[in-house]
C-alpha cells in the first residue's frame, strides 16, 4: 500500500539537523561533521541538503576556524514545512493507496486520503521548529 504522505530522506536529515542546530547554545556554530556523527547520517549527504537549507535562507554557513552552520532565522518562526519544502518542493496531495493512478470522484477513498493529507500539510505549516525535541538527547 502506498503512503498517504512521503518525505524523503533529505526532508527528513534536513528537519533532523535544523533541529539538532536549534539545541545548540546561543546559537553556537555547530560543523556539518559534528551533526552527521552525532545523528548517524552520512557527511556527504547531509552537506547537499544543509546547502539547500543555506540557499532558502535556512541556516547561515559561517567559514573559518570556529565556523559552522547556525540558524537563519529565530527556531520559533521556522515552520516544518519550510524545512520540508526546501529540500522536496511543494507538498503534493498522497497517491492512491492501492498503488494505482488516481480515479477521481470514483475513489472511496479519495476525499478521506485529500483530508488527511490537508491535515498533516497544516499541521507542518503551524509546527515551529521549537516544537520538536532537543538533538542531541541531554
Amino acid at each position: 500500500m502506498a503512503s498517504i504522505l512521503r518525505l524523503s530522506e533529505g526532508a527528513n536529515l534536513a528537519v533532523h539537523a535544523m533541529a539538532y542546530i536549534a539545541s545548540q547554545p546561543a546559537g553556537e556554530p555547530v560543523t556539518a561533521v559534528q551533526i552527521a556523527s552525532d545523528l548517524g547520517f552520512s557527511r556527504d549527504h547531509l552537506n547537499k541538503v544543509l546547502q539547500r537549507l543555506a540557499r532558502n535562507g535556512l541556516v547561515i554557513s559561517r567559514r573559518g576556524p570556529h565556523g559552522g552552520f547556525v540558524l537563519g532565522r529565530n527556531a520559533e518562526e521556522v515552520m516544518l514545512l519550510e524545512i520540508v519544502q526546501a529540500i522536496d518542493g511543494p507538498l503534493s496531495a498522497g497517491e492512491c493507496l492501492l498503488g494505482r493512478s488516481i480515479c477521481g470522484s470514483r475513489c472511496a477513498l479519495g476525499g478521506l486520503t485529500r483530508l488527511v493529507f490537508e491535515q498533516v500539510k497544516k499541521v507542518l505549516a503551524e509546527t515551529p521548529l521549537t516544537a520538536l525535541p532537543r538533538l542531541p538527547p541531554a
